[in-house]
């Protein structure tokens, strides 16, 4: 390489020996290897890491889920409002949610109704920051914890 980038400059240094090139070669060669080895190491560590990542998503989902069920015990939700309240969650429109459960757009904005009065919030917004304020540990109840806390 560099008697290529030396002689597009016009330098046109005295050659090396035939031992020296083979020096380069087999150090050149060791480079490779050397880094080959690396990448394989890295690899398998970011593999490692990313199972990691994934064990810990997945127990982390199993405890929002247990979440999600303990709060629609708590407010006493039937089925069918535990299936609108997981679409709300999620930000299914209303009509979405009807098309999905295969009933009307009004039946849905019972439910929604039914659960907003069951949770004691007004809509959605709330509904949903009731679970990321469990996320996160705050208790909605103390204002003096969720100031502190922000």
């Amino acid at each position: 390489m560099g008697d290529i980038l030396l002689s597009a400059f016009g330098i046109y240094p005295a050659p090396l020996s035939w031992g020296m090139r083979e020096l380069l070669e087999i150090g050149a060669g060791l480079g490779l290897l050397l880094g080959l080895v690396l990448g394989t190491l890295l690899v398998l560590r970011a593999v490692r890491d990313l199972k990691r990542a994934e064990a810990r998503l997945e127990r982390a989902s199993a405890a929002f889920v247990d979440l999600l069920n303990a709060r629609f015990d708590q407010w006493g939700l039937t089925a069918a409002e535990r299936d609108v309240a997981l679409f709300a969650i999620k930000g299914l429109s209303v009509q979405e949610m009807a098309r999905l459960r295969e009933t009307s757009e009004g039946t849905i904005k019972a439910q929604t109704a039914a659960i907003y009065r069951k949770a004691n919030v007004t809509g959605r917004p709330q509904l949903l920051s009731l679970f990321i304020e469990d996320l996160m540990g705050t208790d909605r109840s103390n204002p003096a914890e969720i100031e502190s806390s922000a």
